[in-house]
């Protein structure tokens, strides 16, 4: 059954964020695994057995050790919950659409990545405000024609890069004759080629 959002809005809830809550069914599989692991891992610490540090839910008490059964009873409760906090407001951005995004996080880091390695935004060698600035702007150029180029080819930058590197195009002027002479594109490299020049 799906419930409505509580209303929430930034201009008359000052102090508070938005909290989106999503129960996925593998999510929840998986942290009861893990919870059943630490549990088995708890009682055989309180059984005597030696561990290499002391295991989740193991609690001391008068030199005792035991299982903490409170904590492992709340663990069980909360499995499978994953927490979204937002600032933006339910009727610009659906609860949906918040998890989509926090799951798309990826391509940012991503993103940044490429700017360090394939784009080599640093080091900057530039002193100026104006020269620094300018150099970002090409970083970030580059780095929206890389995204557009990964997404039109299916391919990564560093692929599309040493696909096409090796092509070479010169034009010779000899005795008042210029000749042009084209790279040499074989099957893969046109097909990449054709994939880029294609409009969506």
């Amino acid at each position: 059954m799906l419930k409505a959002e509580p209303v929430w809005k930034p201009s008359v809830h000052t102090g508070s964020w938005r909290a989106v809550w999503a129960f996925p069914a593998k999510r929840s599989a998986r942290d009861n695994k893990t919870l059943t692991l630490q549990e088995n891992k708890a009682r055989a610490a309180v059984a005597g057995e030696k561990a290499a540090r002391t295991p989740r839910f193991v609690k001391t008490r008068n030199g005792a050790t035991m299982l903490d059964e409170a904590s492992l009873a709340r663990a069980r409760r909360l499995a499978g919950l994953k927490g979204y906090v937002t600032n933006i407001p339910a009727d610009l951005m659906p609860a949906g659409e918040v998890i989509a995004s926090y799951h798309d996080l990826w391509r940012v880091e991503q993103s940044f990545r490429m700017s360090k390695t394939d784009l080599r935004a640093r080091p900057i060698f530039a002193r100026t405000r104006e020269a620094i600035e300018a150099h970002l702007t090409i970083v970030f150029t580059a780095l929206a024609v890389a995204r557009e180029a990964q997404i039109r080819s299916g391919y990564s930058i560093r692929h599309i890069i040493r696909a096409l590197k090796p092509l070479r195009s010169a034009t010779l002027h000899t005795n008042g004759t210029t000749r042009s002479i084209p790279p040499a594109i074989d099957q893969a490299q046109q097909t990449l080629l054709d994939h880029l020049h294609a409009r969506h």
